[in-house]
């Protein structure tokens, strides 16, 4: 493993690789449960698609520590699966069929991408002042994301606030006041050094949740969507699989439009790519990974990794696969290695026969974990040059769309463009690279289009 994985060459061991592994995997577990929901609306099977998500995971997992040898962990993202579900499948008609062939083709496109060194340019082409915002921006989003998890912010007139405790207390209320005790379980442990001070937050929350279960105090509605934090064993179908896989050859091209398939292709596409460079950006820079220049060593081997999961996964049976912004959490452990995705990918191919477990493990126990790695992203923000407004302020808008456009991609297209419109204007055209005003006319005819 030394001699493979290069431990001693990133300061780090086995046993803080293994626990960052794990903490990774915790904190990404909860898709294990929300994917198959989301796509069994498309008229998938949730089980197969539960098999599909893990080995996906697994799949991509392994090939990101292998071939870069990088703490990345990759799954079925949030926010693609939506759009397969609700707007290829139901407001626009196409079979789940058709929308896995989609994310297949854009998988093959991104590996050609991938090979071909654009995106790597890319990636390359981001200012460095501006990764620095984006890492930002994702600690915000990440953090938000954990906020929402543990129902400590809702919906209200206001978009947003904080719960009222005493409201339905026995589900959210008793929820979110355990995330605030994990996350101080966290944050003590943290500051005193204790290895592995987020896994065990982590486990800690869950074991108090179970606990408040037995006495009463939680109470499981499954329509509100509060489970049983208790494992519930029961028939799983480990054939279900074949359901899925392959399926996304099986389509009649005759039933696609070729205009609507090309717009959801790109759709895809564009969202994965700037997803992915987002997140490569923010939990390298949070692991000072990048180098001098802000460019990440072997970073088309992580781009291919990525590009080679997208398709993996369709001809599994699930939506796009990425890497998962939570690898930040797996990092914040001490996770620089290959070995780290290891685990993590191990744990997704457990996790097939022993799902009940994972999807037990409630969104208010994994919450505590992403607010404070969101707290340990943020501090990145003193890194950025706010004597120079030219390079500030686009950053500061990419970190500040993120958590409320609720959006990496959308976070990084504001910044680009702001990035090339404000250097333009104020006379500082030479610090532009001529990959920056291509990504800027398409990141604006993005809106215009998609």
């Amino acid at each position: 493993m030394e001699k493979f994985f290069k431990l001693k060459e990133n300061n780090t061991n086995v046993r803080t690789e293994v626990i960052a592994g794990i903490t990774t995997f915790m904190t990404m577990a909860y898709i294990l449960a929300v994917n198959p929901s989301i796509l069994s609306a498309s008229g998938m099977d949730s089980q197969a698609v539960l098999m599909a998500t893990a080995l996906a995971a697994f799949v991509g997992t392994f090939i990101m520590a292998l071939v870069a040898n990088y703490p990345f962990a990759l799954a079925p993202g949030l926010g693609l699966n939506a759009y397969f579900a609700y707007t290829v499948c139901g407001e626009m008609g196409y079979s789940w069929q058709i929308a896995l062939f989609a994310v297949f083709v854009e998988g093959i496109i991104f590996i050609i991408l991938s090979v071909t060194n654009i995106r790597e340019a890319i990636f390359n082409a981001i200012p460095f002042q501006l990764k620095k915002g984006v890492s930002v921006g994702i600690g915000l989003f990440v953090a938000f994301i954990g906020l929402q998890g543990a129902n400590l912010v809702v919906d209200s007139s206001t978009l947003v606030t904080v719960v009222d405790f005493r409201e339905n207390f026995n589900t959210v209320g008793i929820g979110a006041l355990l995330a605030v005790i994990g996350l101080f379980v966290i944050a003590i442990l943290y500051v005193k050094k204790v290895k592995g001070s987020i896994l065990i937050g982590i486990v800690v929350t869950w074991a108090l949740g179970m606990i408040c279960q037995a006495a009463g105090l939680y109470k499981v509605d499954a329509a509100a969507g509060f489970y049983s934090l208790y494992p519930a064993w029961s028939d799983f179908d480990l054939g279900a699989i074949g359901k899925t896989f392959g399926q996304c050859f099986s389509v009649n091209f005759a039933d696609i439009k070729i205009v609507d398939f090309i717009v959801i292709m790109f759709a895809f596409l564009f969202v994965d790519m700037f997803d992915t460079l987002g997140t490569l950006i923010g939990v390298a820079n949070k692991a000072n990974m990048l180098d001098e220049e802000g460019r990440l060593p072997r970073i088309k081997q992580a781009l291919l990794a990525d590009a080679v999961a997208t398709s993996a996964g369709a001809v599994l049976g699930t939506s796009t696969t990425t890497t998962f912004v939570e690898s930040s959490a797996g990092v914040a452990e001490g996770g620089r290695t290959g070995l780290s995705s290891i685990v993590t990918g191990l744990l997704f191919l457990l996790s097939v026969f022993l799902a009940p477990v994972f999807i037990a493990i409630p969104g208010f126990a994994t919450a505590p974990a992403l607010i404070f790695v969101g707290f340990l992203m943020v501090s990145a923000v003193v890194e950025i040059d706010f004597s120079d407004l030219t390079e500030a302020v686009p950053a500061y808008l990419c970190l500040l769309a993120m958590p409320l456009m609720y959006s990496i991609s959308e976070g990084i297209a504001i910044g680009v463009i702001s990035y090339v419109v404000i250097n333009l204007i104020c006379g500082k055209a030479k610090k532009i690279t001529p990959l920056m005003y291509v990504l800027a006319v398409l990141f604006v005819l993005k809106y215009v289009f998609l």
